[in-house]
């Protein structure tokens, strides 16, 4: 997601310091390089040890090594980096980003900065919201620097209000929308993904499902609404996370006749649909309003075969629109896959098959192959999900462009 990103985080010395270690690893986990600054007092809120270990680079907080002399060159920590995260932000640093003051090597290194500029502030109540703080702020927002407002909630000094640092998580997702602004190649477009499992209950109690996590199209609707779109993400019964991007709308379903409901809502003012779920071919044709009791030695159940919904769509598909449906198969993959392709009406089918190994359900990692509506075959190694999510897009992107 974040491959060949160069990020460096300026940590200053307030309690909140302790979280940038869960800001690391989730930058390390989106292939981000990653390069940490301490500030002469942050190292009694974390320690320089586990920043190194998490980001897997050296950590720098001096202006020179005392016992030999050697200079740490600020300047080209500064040019190395496309983002600088300084957080959490104290009342102190940020009155020394704003006058100038250069008397640790964050600021050296943030004077010496090109590249954009994220803060999230971390202080107390009544520091947070002082005119000096305020117009502190105003001073950097004014110079192009990105702020994270503090969110409101219970602070170290036992005050409750504003002043606590946005969450890790917060941090990592306006981090990415930055690294990616320059390349927010989907906006203005919108986006419908269908993701994950369906469950068509038997009686209130049993179902009929498959092993579907939902990871792959949760991966495709993270990486559309990074690059700019605003996706509409179906999804079925899924027990993973899901960015809160905000332009990433959630439709929660359960049973294939509400997927498609859902889709048809949605279908007619999306440019792209991608659909990636993993819907139950049939349904009991009668559901049990009560629990079935066990009884005797077998137990019949008739089923009725639920609506297509990649097919729906296809067939009500307009000229403009452009449309992915997955494929997974077991044998005669590419002929079957072919065949889905040209049934169905799509531009783009995504073939898994279950005879690689880590590709398929439950699984962080997918190995698939891309054939288009121009019959052109596209073979893909074992790859991240999320390394494939953006394949898929990437290919999309150049199609529609």
């Amino acid at each position: 997601m974040l491959q060949g990103k160069r990020v460096l985080i300026g940590i200053s010395g307030g309690i909140a310091a302790f979280k940038i270690p869960y800001l690391v690893r989730e930058l390390i986990k989106a292939d981000a390089e990653v390069r940490c600054i301490l500030t002469p007092s942050a190292s009694e809120f974390v320690t320089p040890l586990t920043l190194a270990t998490l980001s897997k680079n050296p950590v720098e907080s001096e202006l020179y090594n005392s016992e030999t002399g050697v200079w740490t060159n600020h300047v080209d920590l500064a040019l190395w980096a496309d983002l600088l995260i300084v957080a959490p932000l104290t009342a102190s640093t940020l009155s020394k980003m704003v006058s100038g003051h250069s008397d640790n090597l964050l600021l050296t290194t943030y004077l010496s900065s090109k590249c954009a500029v994220l803060i999230a502030p971390a202080m107390d109540l009544d520091m947070y919201s002082h005119p000096s703080t305020i117009t502190n702020l105003k001073i950097l927002s004014d110079r192009g620097v990105s702020i994270l407002d503090s969110p409101h909630g219970d602070l170290a000094s036992g005050l409750v209000g504003k002043g606590r640092m946005a969450e890790p998580k917060e941090i990592f997702i306006r981090a990415m929308e930055m690294l990616h602004g320059e390349k927010r190649l989907l906006q203005g477009k919108k986006v419908l993904i269908t993701a994950g499992p369906t469950y068509e209950a038997i009686d209130p109690v049993r179902f009929i499902g498959n092993h579907s996590t939902g990871k792959m199209g949760i991966s495709i609707a993270e990486r559309c609404a990074i690059l700019g779109a605003e996706v509409i993400l179906i999804l079925g019964e899924s027990k993973e996370n899901v960015l809160p991007l905000s332009s990433l709308h959630i439709v929660h379903v359960t049973s294939a006749e509400q997927m498609l409901r859902a889709t048809q809502n949605q279908w007619e003012t999306c440019d792209i649909g991608i659909f990636s779920a993993a819907v139950a071919d049939y349904r009991p044709k009668n559901q049990a309003a009560e629990k079935i009791k066990k009884s005797g030695d077998a137990l019949n159940i008739e089923l009725s075969l639920n609506p297509d919904i990649v097919a729906w769509a296809g067939a009500n598909k307009k000229k403009k629109q452009y449309l992915v449906g997955f494929a997974l198969e077991t044998e005669n993959e590419i002929e079957n896959a072919k065949s889905k392709l040209k049934r169905k009406n799509l531009n783009l089918i995504v073939l898994n098959s279950l005879r690689h190994i880590g590709s398929g359900f439950g699984h962080d990692t997918n190995q698939v192959t891309f054939i288009d509506d121009d019959n052109k075959i596209t073979n893909f190694e074992l790859l991240l999900k999320s390394k494939v999510a953006e394949n898929i897009i990437d290919y999309v992107i150049k199609k529609l462009s």
